[in-house]
């Protein structure tokens, strides 16, 4: 069973800045209805993240053994004036305490931390293996679940009542948080412990698309049916795992949702902290889904630069198409970048305003104009980012954008209609 909680009493509301969805200012068949979508954006803009509210939780970990599922975006926000914190300041108003800080200053009995992809402190580059350890400032156990085990072992839960989960997502399949949220309610289920999650607004949330993932195709990449975008929160996400019952045997995890006020699925979202090392602002955060999708080719998608996930490019691209240039070099987050000092072409997308959908455009563009078009799919891993077999035939075989999209559409409403179920926000 799902249980809400709901309180009108938090620690400080945050004014966190709301972006208006482009359906808003767009052409429509029905301006009444975007009317009401605008007026909708503009009366919800005060958004209070679950952490926030502790006096709907802190009730829930008294006396209890408590494991942490976190990372640097686990944060509780206080206002700059109000708060006597030092934690490091990001915006000009707001200080973020760290929610393991926060619940040991509470006298919370925090056992463990469990840290997904990327670490703890979310250094860690992707695909890098995160080792256990402990956590210099709290010197709490840090149990990695992107190492030895991506699921924890009951050894490793066996003195814990509660797991908490809070990290915040940018609701796509590939980003794994989602699969470390499955791999988490399956061994607390398992375990009989429950899980407490603090929902987070999901940047991503206001749309759905791509296609959907074909289920001999899962990996740690993608481990359940939905589309590339799949246009939910953590907390609804949750409710869908549980019940699919996409957990082992079928098994259902007892979920606790501590809810964001004030949030619709009509915002979009704008990340106060990177959630990721190669995804340092909301425009790499909007590009993410589309750009995500060279992950699993042989182009580089920005990382090894500043603008990582904002332009892509590769040696074997035509130089007389591409005329805009980069060398991707070791940085934060990238030590081994594709085409490590080598000249790339490709395109800058720092300024595109692209919103709402995936496009394909991009890597279709880097196929048709590839010197060698041997060259960009050679890695055998685009399966697994694209959750089917079907859309690099599809690009192989030189079908237009349109007619793949249209190739998603009867799935993408199979998955509409099966998110409703679970939806916590409008």
């Amino acid at each position: 069973m799902t249980f809400y909680l709901f309180k009108n009493t938090v620690l400080f509301p945050i004014i966190i800045g709301i972006v208006l969805m482009i359906s808003c200012g767009s052409k429509a068949k029905n301006n009444d209805e975007v009317k009401e979508i605008c007026h909708k954006v503009k009366k919800d803009s005060l958004i209070i993240v679950g952490a926030n509210q502790t006096e709907s939780y802190l009730p829930l970990l008294k006396n209890k053994s408590i494991g942490i599922v976190a990372n640097q975006t686990s944060v509780i926000f206080k206002n700059r004036v109000s708060s006597s914190y030092s934690d490091t300041n990001i915006s000009q108003n707001l200080i973020f305490i760290h929610l393991v800080d926060s619940l040991l200053t509470l006298n919370i009995n925090i056992k463990k931390v469990f840290s997904p992809e990327h670490g703890f402190r979310g250094t860690a580059d992707a695909g890098e293996k995160v080792k256990d350890g402990i956590d210099s400032k709290t010197n709490l156990p840090i149990v990695s679940l992107y190492g030895s085990n991506r699921k924890p072992t009951p050894s490793q839960l066996e003195d814990l009542d509660v797991v908490i989960f809070d990290i915040q997502d940018v609701g796509v399949r590939f980003y794994t948080y989602i699969s470390t949220l499955h791999y988490i309610m399956e061994a607390c289920a398992e375990a009989n412990i429950p899980v407490l999650i603090f929902d987070r607004p999901n940047p991503n949330g206001h749309y759905i698309d791509g296609p959907t993932l074909e289920i001999e195709n899962k990996s740690f990449l993608g481990m359940h049916p939905i589309p590339l975008v799949h246009g939910m929160t953590i907390g609804e996400y949750a409710q869908m795992i549980n019940g699919e019952k996409w957990l082992n045997n079928g098994i259902q995890c007892k979920l606790t949702i501590i809810p964001v006020e004030n949030y619709n699925h009509f915002l979009t979202y704008s990340l106060p902290i990177r959630p990721s090392p190669n995804l340092p602002n909301d425009q790499s955060i909007k590009l993410y889904p589309s750009l995500g999708l060279f992950e699993g080719t042989n182009i580089n998608a920005g990382r090894g630069t500043e603008f990582q996930f904002q332009r892509y490019g590769a040696p074997f691209l035509d130089s007389t198409i591409f005329n805009f240039t980069y060398t991707p070099i070791e940085n934060f987050g990238a030590k081994q970048p594709k085409h490590k000092n080598e000249l790339c072409y490709g395109e800058d997308l720092s300024n595109d305003n692209l919103n709402g959908e995936v496009s394909l455009k991009w890597v279709m563009k880097a196929y048709q104009h590839a010197n060698d078009k041997s060259q960009v799919f050679n890695t055998g891993n685009f399966t697994k980012h694209a959750g089917t077999d079907k859309l690099q035939k599809q690009i192989e075989a030189g079908l237009s954008e349109t007619e793949i999209k249209a190739s998603w559409e009867a799935d993408l409403n199979v998955f509409k209609a099966i998110r409703k179920k679970y939806l916590i926000y409008p």
